[in-house]
Formats: structure tokens, C-alpha cells, sequence
């Protein structure tokens, strides 16, 4: 298990121990609710601080879960544990169909939706009739375990506990995988993701249903702590309040979730009854200070307390996570090689137009395995619009692409990067939080298949060092092995570019394209590039390369096109385009002749 939950892991493991011991009756409650609160918190680290989808609607989730249980306890004398499941069965369903209506959305208008899914849930919570309206049902039968009947503040401080430790080694097995590198890839947006082979739009479903899975069994275990359930505790106010546990907390990790439900838990219950004391009895004041607790939060904290403490005490959580000992798996099955000048991507016609703007013209490409192609022309030809035609990042207006005999135009591009094509971006997409090596590691993603039970329940450990070995054997392969195991955001820009090029070289293509490698690169780098290169020209890789630096691309391309207002001016080897009169008075700084 990794050091960062370690502690976090161990610290509740001794509260379900040992705390339903010592504890006052009132504290245990306390303590209960706080563990309750947790479990749907982690669920929303998951979502939101990982995955960056905001969602006000976990409460109703909660609430699912608990009326499940009621209703089939109570009515139909089922046992709580098919309570349970039916609990999630239902919940999953509902998730499932709410996912992919309102994960459609981006920007604020997904919280919106949220919001507005959560109000209706709350209110068909008090309006249908056999859910006992606002006035509840009652009388739910206790829990029983191996003969063990859980009725009691300290049988279920036992119990709750345990599910909140299992919850977060689940979570952390889970964000320290494949799967989990692909989840945290969605924070920055889709694009990088799906170029590396990422289906960002079942990533964003699958971690949906699975925080509210987590809310449903925190609603089950309430049910039956209260033996009563009413609509009043799965408000929107309370779903609020969940993203008020993970910001104040630490809204991406698993320690903050705990430790936000304990602060916001443990300080509405002080605050009640000391303030009333000092202002009188009127007035929430309550609401008013944690208003401004978190807004001080917001500017003073912004990943949390949890983050805050850690980073003053080294034991819990060491600063360079070194996975490079991990890196000791078999390698990866990798593509057969093809033999030098075989037709690889073939595109005809291609033109692209945003509204009256033409970006590309009838633009056409060969190019063939082992061989180095570079794409020039001035700022604004449309070279980088035509990688993102090439890539499936933007649909074409007119005009065909094949790669390797297949049409991809009109394929997604994780489709496209699955058939051999991995790129760079001409702005550096990584992960600044994460390490060189598991951001390079993103790149085989493709080349992986555990899933989330697999990755949760930690049975993907060969896959994973095998995928974490091909990593690090790129990362040698660009000379970035003494910063494998530093954080991607730390390193400089010519050094982040390097990475890119680790990270698509892990994805074993067939064709590389490279926006801008050398920009940023010093001399000496550059010339380790120019090597690079020649190496993957050797071993039968393409290379479409989009550079502005003459020097370094005359001294590796073996063919040039250039662009000029989003058409072909000129093609030919190097020397031919140095020589072209077109080419000077277009792009190289001469006069047409």
C-alpha cells in the first residue's frame, strides 16, 4: 500500500478498533455520522477533486439507498443485506441513465444539472405514497453478521469504520493503477486523454456510479443505524455540505475526506451549541461561519487542510513518491515492426473550414514507415490543425485519411492512437502533479486491460509493472532518468516537451507525430532529439514532425512539405525546399526569383 494512505488507513483501523470503547454514548454517535459522512466524501474525492466533475446531488444518492433498504425490510421482510443490494442495483441504474444525460454537460452547467436532479430525487422522496411521504418510514429491522446483531452506537462505530477503511483501499488501489491514471487525466481536459488512448467518456460514467454506489451503502448503513428514514437528510443542503467536506478537507485526496467530515461534523455540533451562547438564540450562525470558513479555505488552503498537514509532517506522506522500483515487469507485447518505405497514412483532399475560415485547403500527405517527415510554414499555415485532423481531435470538412489501408477520418481519436498514431502537443499536456514516470506511463494505457474491480481489489500488479517498466525504459530511452521520479510540473518547458515524447513513445506507434519538439530544447538536447530520431527512423517508426527550428529539421527530416495559408506551397527532400524560390520569399527569408 502506498505510504499516503498508509496513515490515513491505519488511523481509521484504530478508531473502529479501539474508539466504540472509550467513547462516551454522544461522542460514538458523533463518531458514526462522521464515518457515514466520510464514505459518500470519498466517493466525492473520486468525482470531483480527482475527476473534476462537480456534482450537488450525492445526497439523493444517499437517500436511494436508504429508502431501498427501508422499503424492503418493512414491507416485503426482506433481509438488510438483499436491502443492500438492491440499494445499489437500483442506485446503479439510476446513476447509469443520470451519467450519461447530464455528464454531457461541461463547464458550469453540470453542477446545474446536478442540482437539478437532486432537487426532484428529494422531492419524489416525500411525494410518492408507499415511501411514507415526509413523515417517513419507520421500524427497520436491525443488521445481523454471523450471528453478530448490529444495534447498538458501538457495533456500528465497528462497522462503519471498517467500510470507510475498505472504502479508501479500494479508492487508493484504484487512483494508483491504469484506470487511475486515466481518471485523473480527465482534470485537464479530454483531449490529451483520448489521444493517449482513454475513453474519457466512460472514465467520467464509471467514476459517477461509482461514488454513488459509495452514497447508497452510507444511506443503507444509516437506514439502519436510525431504524427511520424521512426525506429530510438527503436535501440539496446536505449535498452541499459533501462538497464543503472534501474542500475544506482536501478535495483530491482520501485523508481530506475524512478529515472533512470530522472538521464540518465535529464543528456543527460545537458551534451550535457555543454560539447561541455569545449571539443569543436567534439566527444561524452556524451557517454563517462556515460560509466564511471556506471562503478563507478557498484563499488560504485551496487544496485543503488535508495537504497542509502532511506537508509539515514528512512521516505521513514522503514528497517524491519513487514508483521506479515498481518498474520490474515483463514487457509489453509491442507492435511487429514494418519494413522501411511501406504507404503508412495516405490523406487527400483535406480541408477544414471554421465558419468562413479556411484553416486547411485541399491539403495531401504521404507518409511512409522509416522515414522522417517535416511540415513547416509560417505561424498560422494550419500545421497544427491539420495534426488535429490527422489525430481524430477535430472532424474534416472534406477529404480522406487512411492509415495503413483503413479510413480513420471520422474516427474517434482514441480509435485512431489504438490502430498506431501517438502525438505531442504544440502546448505541453501533462499532468503537473504526477510524476515523469506516471505521466509517461498514461501513454500505455492502451496496451493495458485491468479494469476498476481489478485495479480496486489490487489484482492488477503484473499488468502494472509491466506498464510502469515500459515507462521507465522510455524515459531512458529521452535521457530524463534522473527526473523519472519527479513531479511532471517541476521540470522545465524543453524538458516537459521531452516527456510528451516519452509519453507517445509509450503507446508503441507506427507514426509519431511531434508538434514543436525542439522549442524550448537547448543545444545539447536538441541534439540527443536529432539521435532519437534517427534511432526510431532505424527501427521502421514514422515521424511527422511540425518544427521552426531550420537547422535542427533540415539535419533530420527526410522530406518536407510546407504550408502556406492552409495549402501545399512546396514538398521535396530537404535540400530541393532550401532551394525552392517559392519557399524563400514564403517562409526561409529569400526573394522568389
Amino acid at each position: 500500500m502506498k505510504r499516503s494512505i498508509l496513515m490515513p488507513v491505519l488511523l481509521v483501523v484504530l478508531c473502529a478498533v479501539f474508539a466504540p470503547y472509550f467513547l462516551p454514548e454522544y461522542y460514538l454517535s458523533l463518531l458514526n455520522y462522521i464515518g457515514l459522512y466520510s464514505i459518500v466524501a470519498l466517493g466525492m474525492v473520486l468525482l470531483t477533486g480527482v475527476g473534476g466533475l462537480t456534482s450537488f446531488g450525492q445526497a439523493a444518492f444517499v437517500g436511494i439507498g436508504a429508502y431501498a433498504t427501508a422499503v424492503l425490510t418493512t414491507s416485503l421482510g426482506m433481509s438488510p443485506w438483499l436491502g443492500l443490494i438492491a440499494g445499489l442495483v437500483i442506485t446503479g441504474l439510476i446513476a447509469t441513465l443520470l451519467g450519461l444525460l447530464t455528464l454531457r454537460l461541461s463547464g458550469h452547467y453540470l453542477p446545474i444539472g446536478t442540482l437539478a436532479w437532486g432537487i426532484s430525487l428529494y422531492y419524489l422522496f416525500g411525494t410518492l405514497p408507499h415511501l411514507g411521504g415526509f413523515s417517513g418510514i419507520s421500524h427497520l429491522p436491525a443488521i445481523s453478521l454471523f450471528g453478530w446483531t448490529i444495534n447498538t452506537s458501538q457495533d456500528f462505530a465497528i462497522l462503519i469504520w471498517i467500510v470507510v477503511g475498505v472504502a479508501m483501499w479500494l479508492l487508493s488501489n484504484l487512483l494508483d493503477s491504469r484506470e487511475g491514471r486515466a481518471i485523473r487525466a480527465l482534470f485537464g481536459g479530454s483531449v490529451m486523454a483520448e489521444a493517449m488512448g482513454v475513453n474519457t467518456g466512460r472514465s467520467k460514467l464509471l467514476i459517477f456510479v461509482y461514488a454513488a454506489l459509495l452514497a447508497a451503502v452510507s444511506g443503507w448503513l444509516y437506514a439502519h443505524m436510525q431504524r427511520f428514514v424521512n426525506p429530510t437528510p438527503f436535501a440539496l443542503t446536505m449535498g452541499i455540505e459533501y462538497l464543503f467536506m472534501i474542500l475544506l478537507g482536501g478535495a483530491s485526496t482520501l485523508g481530506g475526506a475524512v478529515l472533512g467530515a470530522l472538521m464540518i461534523t465535529g464543528l456543527k455540533e460545537w458551534l451550535q451549541d457555543l454560539l447561541p451562547m455569545v449571539f443569543g438564540q436567534n439566527g444561524n450562525y452556524d451557517a454563517i461561519f462556515f460560509g466564511g470558513l471556506i471562503i478563507l479555505c478557498l484563499i488560504y488552503a485551496r487544496q485543503g487542510v488535508w495537504p497542509v498537514i502532511i506537508s509539515r509532517v514528512p512521516f505521513l506522506y514522503p514528497q517524491k513518491r519513487n514508483l521506479a522500483h515498481l518498474a520490474d515487469g515483463a514487457p509489453l507485447e509491442q507492435r511487429p515492426a514494418l519494413p522501411a518505405g511501406e504507404s503508412l497514412l495516405v490523406a487527400e483532399g483535406v480541408t477544414k473550414k471554421f465558419g468562413g475560415l479556411v484553416a486547411n485547403n485541399n491539403m495531401s500527405l504521404h507518409i511512409k514507415s522509416g522515414q522522417v517527415t517535416a511540415l513547416i510554414g509560417p505561424n498560422g499555415a494550419g500545421k497544427s490543425t491539420l495534426f488535429n485532423l490527422l489525430t481524430g481531435l477535430l472532424p474534416l470538412t472534406s477529404g480522406r485519411v487512411e492509415f495503413r489501408g483503413q479510413r480513420i477520418d471520422g474516427l474517434a481519436s482514441r480509435k485512431i492512437a489504438a490502430l498506431g498514431m501517438s502525438r505531442s502537443f504544440q502546448h505541453v499536456r501533462l499532468i503537473p502533479t504526477m510524476s515523469v514516470l506516471e505521466n509517461v506511463a498514461l501513454g500505455a494505457h492502451m496496451r493495458g486491460h485491468a479494469g476498476y474491480l481489478r485495479s480496486g481489489l489490487h489484482w492488477e500488479r503484473t499488468e502494472e509493472a509491466s506498464i510502469l517498466a515500459e515507462a521507465k525504459r522510455q524515459i531512458e530511452r529521452v535521457g530524463l532518468a534522473s527526473q523519472m521520479n519527479e513531479p511532471a510540473g517541476s521540470l522545465a518547458l524543453g524538458q516537459q516537451r521531452i516527456v510528451e515524447i516519452a509519453r507517445a513513445l509509450c503507446a508503441d506507434p507506427y507514426l509519431l507525430l511531434l508538434d514543436e519538439p525542439a522549442a524550448g530544447l537547448r543545444h545539447l538536447e536538441k541534439e540527443a532529439l536529432a539521435q532519437l530520431l534517427a534511432r526510431l527512423r532505424t527501427e521502421g517508426m514514422a515521424v511527422l514532425m511540425v518544427e521552426h527550428d531550420m537547422d535542427f529539421l533540415m539535419g533530420v527530416a527526410d522530406y518536407v512539405v510546407v504550408m502556406e495559408f492552409g495549402q501545399k506551397l512546396a514538398e521535396g527532400l530537404p535540400q530541393e525546399i532550401q532551394e525552392n524560390p517559392k519557399v524563400l520569399a514564403a517562409y526561409l527569408g529569400g526573394e522568389e526569383v
